[in-house]
């Protein structure tokens, strides 16, 4: 697999990335400067826009141009078009000692998404992470709030398999992607699914149409694919140290961006932070969209 830059923006750390396919647009963040970025795939330009604090995940939803946005302490609507912002309703509980981080929606149109210790300081600095303050929420299209698990260090990868029975979800610091049986919004039968991998630490993730997991790996400059069995089919190098998380895109769903981060980075990496593609056999699965009530 050939990996090419898309577009060199020097995040310090990338993240959240989705497609637009109605745009042909890729929008993901950079947490540490309280950025979302828009890729135009047909004109290769880059859009920047900037928040009053850091940006750690978003979601497209079920009205066209409209975008949840989520922060390190709330929930954003959004629409880019005109930079429209009305808040959501959610605030986390014990902000800013904690802050949320990755979050996906799921098949049936609710958003999840994962807290940790708080590790941005107010200037966008890296502060430290520290072990057992996050929780996993389920927030539903009518604003109620359900946590499903605690106790994690930070809160990583959350992916739907192609049947959508299993649902993936990970804590960096435990080196550790969990499965879970998934059935109706609900989450049960917790249990390793890949754990003790040697290179770097879990960061996020997609999933293909075949039910392979593509896992960033901070700190060991490579996606590792890990199959529906929990075994592991093989590493995409991407030629930077932190590799943060992904997203199939492209007309036929081929096309995986990438994110990555300049931060905790040894010299010499001048791509780093870059959002990075590359072509790949088997398509992705569809963005799952935020449903409104």
């Amino acid at each position: 697999m050939t990996v090419e830059v898309a577009t060199p923006v020097g995040d310090r750390c990338g993240e959240g990335a989705v497609w637009s396919a109605p745009e042909r647009a890729v929008y993901w963040t950079d947490i540490n400067r309280f950025l979302i970025h828009r890729f135009d795939e047909a004109s290769s330009a880059t859009r920047s826009w900037l928040f009053d604090e850091p940006v750690v995940a978003l979601s497209l939803t079920t009205e066209p141009g409209r975008m949840l946005v989520c922060l390190a302490s709330r929930l954003l609507w959004w629409w880019p078009a005109t930079d429209r912002r009305q808040d959501h309703g959610f605030r986390l509980e014990g902000s800013p000692k904690v802050r949320l981080n990755d979050g996906r929606t799921d098949p049936l149109g609710n958003f999840w998404v994962g807290s940790m210790k708080n590790n941005v300081l107010p200037d966008g600095e890296l502060g430290e992470p520290g072990p057992g303050e996050g929780k996993l929420f389920r927030i539903a299209p009518d604003g109620s709030v359900t946590v499903f698990v605690e106790g994690i260090g930070i809160s990583n990868t959350l992916c739907w398999s192609p049947d959508r029975t299993t649902f993936y979800f990970g804590d960096t610091l435990d080196n550790v992607l969990w499965a879970f049986d998934y059935d109706g919004g609900q989450i049960s039968s917790r249990r390793d699914h890949f754990r003790g991998f040697d290179r770097g630490l879990p960061d996020g993730s997609a999933i293909d149409a075949e039910g392979t997991l593509w896992n960033c790996r901070f700190g060991g400059g490579c996606i590792a694919r890990v199959g529906a069995d929990g075994k592991l089919k093989g590493a995409t190098d991407i030629g930077v140290p932190n590799v943060t998380t992904c997203v199939f895109g492209g007309e036929d769903l081929r096309t995986l961006y990438v994110t990555t981060a300049s931060i905790v980075t040894p010299p010499g990496h001048r791509l780093a932070g870059s959002l990075f593609r590359l072509r790949t056999d088997t398509p992705g699965m569809a963005e799952n969209l935020m449903a409104l009530s």
